[in-house]
């Protein structure tokens, strides 16, 4: 005979799903981030270049302010920024944690910036290694999940706000 499970146990399983969902996807950018970075800085020597794909070549730079280095060499408003930036994000998050999909661009803020954070705290800068062409100041993983996790964001809490409206 099948045990027979407490409605309020179902809630709160619902309710820690998207908690748990936020946690794996921040966990999977941040591993993958740092071992991105620990190949380049121990595969390729800073000021080398490697084209891997048409426009797209691997190097190993640091970079001393946020995301494609905005604001170089002010920590302490950095720290701010980020921190601030992260305490938004999950005050949203704990009052919109039942919008399909929060979880997935949650979990990429936060571990695109944890995954930043961590170099600072170890290096005193951030380890850079995607260039593009045109210019483009060169960036990493974490970076690359914080853009696109705030374009996801904004999709998903359109699309939330156009279903709430019908």
């Amino acid at each position: 005979m099948p045990a027979i499970e407490h409605p309020g146990r179902r809630r709160r399983r619902r309710a820690s799903t998207p908690w748990l969902l936020t946690l794996l996807v921040m966990a999977c950018v941040l591993v993958i981030d740092q071992l991105s970075k620990h190949a380049v800085e121990h595969g390729i020597v800073a000021g080398e270049e490697h084209g891997v794909l048409p426009g797209v070549e691997l190097v190993n730079t640091r970079n001393h302010g946020v995301a494609f280095g905005f604001l170089p060499g002010n920590h302490l408003g950095i720290t701010i920024l980020i921190g601030a930036a992260l305490a938004v994000l999950l005050v949203y998050f704990a009052r919109h944690a039942d919008v399909p999909w929060i979880w997935l661009p949650t979990g990429m803020l936060l571990g695109g910036a944890l995954g930043n954070i961590l170099d600072r705290v170890r290096h005193g800068s951030v380890t850079d290694f995607i260039k593009l062409p045109l210019g483009w100041p060169p960036f990493n993983l974490a970076d690359t999940s914080i853009t696109l996790g705030v374009v996801i964001l904004f999709l998903v809490i359109d699309h939330a706000r156009h279903v709430a409206e019908r």
